[in-house]
């Protein structure tokens, strides 16, 4: 299990190189949810998502232990992260990207000076693919979230939220593989037990849902969830644990939510969101959280969006 120091030690590590996001608010989208609503907004951090936190973290422990070239199984976002902070570094990495892989994201990549490898549609197949590039060139190999340093990145989000907004008593986190909630979980639940953290999955990703429901890992087939940062397999054998022994609740949200919500969000708060950060405003927006006259925060886990493709993912009807 990831302690509560490790995630402050990460802090430390990843300081000079990550931005502290800010918290936004609206009026409007608390009367709808009956809740203040607080976004935490990790779509605004450097290269557009939370995943420069876990990647840095890992990134430069595996530079002071002497790697010299880093791979990475991206569907975009930690690829991106870990393309950034290996160019930083001066390390070249090899980001295995789904075939499907977002135009935005792979430019993203490139941009950062990261080689680019196409393979399959899910993480079951861009993870081996990645770890063999990394063994073939003795490199070593960065996971998107199954990873101690990873994890306590990750956490840094929580201890920003619990000193940005005093007394929230809920914290809602898209789900993933799992590194960012269960990040999230040791930094409030070994800080501040009281406050409740609610993960989220789309309806055709919820593996971690039923995971909790079984108590042990179980697997999903391929998702087409317009979700796509979501889309994995199974939870983490590391992030399961940790979730599974303090998250509150899961909740699902259906496509049709996803979209409702990117669109108040670009349209109402002016605020450019991936759908895998819709998500946790779909809980709040359609009362599956059941709670209400509460501080809630809900993380924007990133913002990296193809422009060209935005609008196949908008409600034909507006929420009126």
């Amino acid at each position: 299990m990831v302690t509560i120091k490790q995630v402050y030690e990460a802090r430390e590590q990843i300081k000079a190189i990550i931005n502290e996001t800010p918290i936004i608010s609206s009026n409007q989208l608390s009367s709808i949810c009956g809740n203040s609503i607080f976004l935490k907004g990790e779509h605004v951090q450097k290269t557009g998502s939370f995943k420069i936190r876990g990647a840095t973290n890992k990134v430069k422990q595996t530079v002071r232990e002497g790697a010299s070239f880093v791979t990475a199984a991206s569907s975009g976002n930690h690829g991106q992260a870990v393309a950034y902070i290996a160019n930083i570094l001066g390390v070249p990495a090899t980001i295995v990207v789904p075939e499907d892989v977002t135009v935005s994201k792979l430019n993203a990549i490139k941009g950062y000076n990261g080689n680019i490898e196409k393979c399959g549609t899910t993480s079951a197949e861009r993870l081996p693919r990645a770890n063999e590039l990394a063994k073939l060139k003795n490199g070593v190999f960065i996971p998107p979230y199954d990873d101690p340093y990873i994890i306590a990145g990750q956490g840094t989000v929580g201890l920003e939220i619990l000193e940005q907004i005093e007394d929230v008593d809920v914290v809602v986190v898209p789900i993933g593989g799992g590194g960012l909630i269960s990040g999230i979980l040791t930094a409030i639940k070994e800080t501040k037990p009281n406050v409740k953290v609610i993960g989220v999955e789309p309806e055709m990703a919820n593996d971690t849902y039923l995971s909790l429901e079984s108590g042990r890992i179980t697997s999903i087939s391929g998702t087409a969830t317009i979700a796509d940062g979501l889309r994995v397999n199974q939870p983490g054998d590391m992030t399961f644990p940790i979730i599974n022994r303090y998250v509150d609740d899961i909740m699902l949200v259906s496509e049709e939510e996803i979209r409702h919500a990117l669109f108040f969000v670009l349209e109402r708060m002016k605020q450019l969101i991936e759908p895998s950060s819709a998500v946790t405003v779909a809980a709040a927006m359609f009362n599956k959280l059941g709670i209400s006259d509460k501080k809630v925060a809900c993380v924007l886990s990133g913002g990296n969006v193809d422009i060209r493709k935005l609008y196949k993912n908008f409600p034909e009807k507006d929420m009126g």
